[in-house]
């Protein structure tokens, strides 16, 4: 059983829909056009056990960062009420980050010049540790759906952004 919220939180603007976090976004980098951007869309989550049954928060945080200049960053949670298998969170991890980014990737190139920004998703896989024989899978997922992939360390919009609100 999945709790679904199609909002975003921004720590600074508050409670938003999809079109008022591209809003933000273009708002943002109107700020200093001249500037080049980053666009991250990452997953991380966080499992626990509640009276013997298992519950995963899955949080996607959107960030748009100006290159040397700060960021803006917008989060939304989703409770799954499952038991935890490593391998399944992951991928869907991966499946939430590539969701979003085909929710927001087309609003977002009405508002804002792809010439901008770069796009990317990142992934909270890593060479060392329990994630490394799924690098090349998730991988393939993000860059077979046409968008570019980082893994740890690279991936700070999953290890980090989304990180802290799991």
């Amino acid at each position: 059983m999945k709790e679904q919220n199609h909002k975003f939180t921004s720590p600074s603007v508050g409670v938003l829909d999809s079109r008022e976090v591209i809003r933000e976004i273009a708002r943002f980098v109107g700020e200093e056009p001249a500037r080049f951007y980053r666009v991250v869309i990452g997953t991380d989550s966080q499992s626990r056990n509640i009276n013997g049954e298992g519950e995963i928060d899955f949080v996607t945080a959107i960030i748009v960062h100006r290159e040397g200049r700060g960021a803006r960053y917008f989060w939304r949670k989703e409770k799954v009420k499952k038991k935890p298998v490593l391998r399944e969170k992951i991928y869907t991890e991966t499946t939430m980050s590539l969701a979003t980014a085909e929710e927001m990737v087309p609003l977002l190139r009405e508002a804002i010049s792809a010439a901008k920004y770069d796009f990317e998703i990142h992934i909270d896989v890593g060479a060392i540790g329990p994630t490394r024989d799924m690098i090349k899978e998730v991988v393939g997922m993000v860059q077979g759906s046409g968008y570019k992939a980082k893994t740890k360390p690279e991936s700070w919009g999953a290890s980090s952004v989304a990180d802290k609100h799991t």
